[in-house]
């Protein structure tokens, strides 16, 4: 009993340090002697062999990767250029629609007789139709054509990565 007393020091004693509330006795681990033992060589060989493997499949699959961020870099400017060039396009012609508007709105306060207005308003309805039919043509153009930069190096991609797989 008087052991396990001095293990566990008290406030009571009177030392030069005083001692923590949760003071734990410091142990030692027994030191084991582990044996010693020879690898076969065919298992070391195999352990290579598949260190090799993993390193390969690794290199593998960090190149597709690389490929991959590359690819998917290049598709996503592509595409914000594209719907950039999509937008610009749009305004312009929204711009030339309120001009043309405009035009309109101005010629009609100038019109002196009914017959004037018909003609002018006739006028105005015939070139904006034509102007509409000409920017949806362009329109339909413009996506065409960034989808087909946007798709384009996307399918070849796919296309080559499953003739390496084949």
């Amino acid at each position: 009993m008087s052991e396990a007393i001095e293990a566990y020091p008290t406030t009571t004693k009177s030392k030069s340090k005083p001692a923590a509330a949760f003071d734990m006795p410091k142990f030692d681990m027994p030191k084991f002697e582990i044996p010693t033992m020879e690898i076969p060589a065919a298992f070391r060989e195999i352990a290579e062999k598949s260190v090799s493997q993993a390193k390969e499949a690794y290199e593998k699959m960090k190149s597709a990767t690389e490929e991959a961020t590359d690819l998917l870099e290049d598709t996503y400017a592509t595409a914000s250029k594209g719907a950039s060039d999509y937008g610009l396009k749009c305004i312009e012609m929204a711009r030339a629609n309120t001009n043309a508007a405009l035009d309109f709105c101005t010629g009609m306060m100038a019109v002196k007789s009914l017959s004037e207005a018909v003609e002018l308003s006739t006028s105005h309805a015939r070139k904006q139709f034509e102007a509409l039919t000409a920017q949806s043509k362009d329109l339909v153009a413009l996506a065409q054509k960034v989808t087909t930069e946007t798709v384009e190096p996307v399918k070849e991609s796919v296309s080559k990565a499953f003739k390496k797989v084949a």
